[in-house]
Order: structure tokens, then C-alpha cells, then sequence
């Protein structure tokens, strides 16, 4: 197991973890409705304090943890200092990091945002701390929409998040819609009763003696698969594909080979890439907007 180890760590995560804290009913000075009435709740206090005190309540329980701890950008903010040592900056998230672990669900997963001045010393940390089996991606979000022109060195356009499970075995993300974008990919040009559907490559890379034959088109054309390529299936599961009709050699019935796959048989959903554009998610700017527009 990878251990990210600074000078002051043994003494700094003793201290972060004895540290005395205040019971929940002190610390949430601010929520949505009474405690126990209410699903929602805003706690108003040193967020390692709020940690421990949820703790009691709801070790196991959370399903979903997304964070946004300070980048340690070397500026100063007004509600936060954003300019720690780096070993100052360790020894603040990896307590922190532990108490969420507690609190997740065995289905459970966190997202933390982060940028280069601390992400792959974070990503470390939490391989300590979740497992390193337990990584399931480091996303991509673009959040400027312009390059920076006056950047010294490369125009800074991304920030990562990185995504863990509590137990990555049975941990699933939920699809994504699928959008009219992606149906209208679905066509039905020999009018199937089975309905609209799209071609999809016949051949595999994965390599296979027994899938590896030559196809008569019904033009009478022969073709072979692409070189270091197979078809995707056997020749005697070829013809029954064409007996049941999910063979498709093109309008002139002169094409190489696809498999029709027709929409009422895909998943509900898409899945989720590792890349977020900011015309799927939004940028900065936007956000900027969406504050202003809440004051």
C-alpha cells in the first residue's frame, strides 16, 4: 500500500485525531428544518469538527460524498487560507479524508475536485486511505471555455476529480440519460418490424482462428477480415445472424458486414466518460453567473 509520508506526519495526524470537538447539536447553528424532521442539514463550524460529530449519526450510511477542499493555490481568500506549506496541507486532508471514509456506505463513493498544485499527492493519500483497488477514475472537467493568454507557461484550462469507491466490487455508477442526439443515430432504412437500429462493427481485435473466414455478400463480393482482426462471431453463428436477419451489407448489398443493434436493445442510459466538456457541464464563468445571480 502507498504511503505519502512529510516530516511532521506521525505528530500531525495524532493531533488532528485527539483533537477535542463539538457534539451535533452545538455545531449545526444553521439547518434546513429540525434535525430529526428534516433529510437536509448545514452545519456552520470547522468542517473536522462537523466530521466527528456526523459520525455518530451516520457511519456507513452515505452513499454519495463530493468535496472541494482548498487547491492550495498560494492565494489568499476571504473565508479561507489557501496558501499552506505543503506538509501543512497533507496533514489537513488526510484526517479529514478518514472520517469520510467511515462515513461511506460499503455502495458508497467520493469525488473530490482538485488541480495540479496538490492532485497527485492527493490521489496518494487516498490510495493510503480508500485502497488503491478502490480508484476508479481521475476525471477531467474543462472549466475555462478561452484559452488564457496571459498564462506564463500553458494556459491552465482543467481540473481533476478523483473518484473512489468504498468497495469498487460493487460499486456502479447510474446512467446518463440518453439524449435525442444519440437516438437519432437509430435508423431503420429496410424497414425492420423490430425498429429503428444502427450498424455496428462486425470485426474484433481480439484474435480467433475460428472467426477468422472469408463472407460472400449477396452481390457475390468476397471479403476477409481487417488485417489482425476477426469477425465478431463464428461462421456458423454468421449465417444464423443472417437467417434472423441482424446481418446488414449495405443498401446495394455490396458492403463489408455490420451487426445491427437496434435501440430497444441498448442499455437505458449512457455511460459516463472520463472527460466533462464544459458545453455538457458548464464552466466557470457560468458559475460565476449563477452566483451573482443568487446574491
Amino acid at each position: 500500500m502507498p504511503t505519502l509520508t512529510w516530516l511532521t506526519r506521525e505528530h500531525d495526524l495524532k493531533t488532528s485525531s485527539n483533537a477535542p470537538y463539538r457534539l451535533l447539536e452545538e455545531v449545526t447553528e444553521l439547518s434546513v428544518g429540525p434535525k430529526t424532521e428534516t433529510e437536509n442539514m448545514l452545519i456552520q463550524g470547522d468542517n473536522l469538527d462537523a466530521l466527528k460529530a456526523l459520525l455518530p449519526y451516520f457511519a456507513g450510511q452515505v452513499k454519495c460524498i463530493y468535496i472541494d477542499p482548498p487547491y492550495n493555490t498560494r492565494s489568499a481568500f476571504e473565508h479561507y487560507n489557501d496558501n499552506l506549506e505543503h506538509s501543512q496541507w497533507l496533514a489537513m486532508i488526510y484526517p479529514r479524508l478518514e472520517l469520510l471514509r467511515e462515513l461511506l456506505a460499503e455502495e458508497g463513493s467520493i469525488w473530490v475536485s482538485i488541480d495540479d498544485n496538490e492532485g497527485h499527492y492527493l490521489k496518494v493519500v487516498m490510495d493510503e486511505v480508500f485502497g488503491r483497488r478502490n480508484f476508479v477514475s481521475n476525471i477531467i472537467w474543462q472549466k475555462k471555455y478561452s484559452p488564457q493568454n496571459d498564462a506564463k507557461w500553458l494556459s491552465d484550462n482543467h481540473d481533476h476529480i478523483l473518484l473512489f469507491a468504498k468497495n469498487k466490487q460493487i460499486w456502479r455508477p447510474n446512467l446518463l440519460p440518453r439524449s435525442e442526439e444519440m437516438n437519432a443515430r437509430y435508423k431503420n432504412p429496410d424497414d425492420d418490424p423490430r425498429g429503428v437500429w444502427k450498424p455496428g462493427d462486425f470485426s474484433v481485435k481480439s484474435y480467433s482462428a475460428a472467426s477468422d473466414y472469408s463472407i460472400t455478400t449477396p452481390t457475390g463480393r468476397i471479403v476477409t477480415p481487417p488485417k489482425s482482426r476477426c469477425w465478431s462471431s463464428s461462421e456458423p453463428r454468421f449465417k444464423e445472424l443472417v437467417t434472423e436477419n441482424r446481418i446488414w451489407f449495405g443498401e446495394s448489398g455490396n458492403n463489408v458486414p455490420s451487426l445491427k443493434k437496434f435501440l430497444t436493445e441498448v442499455k437505458d442510459g449512457s455511460t459516463s466518460m472520463t472527460v466533462w466538456t464544459y458545453e455538457e457541464v458548464g464552466h466557470n464563468q457560468d458559475a460565476k453567473k449563477e452566483i451573482k445571480e443568487l446574491n
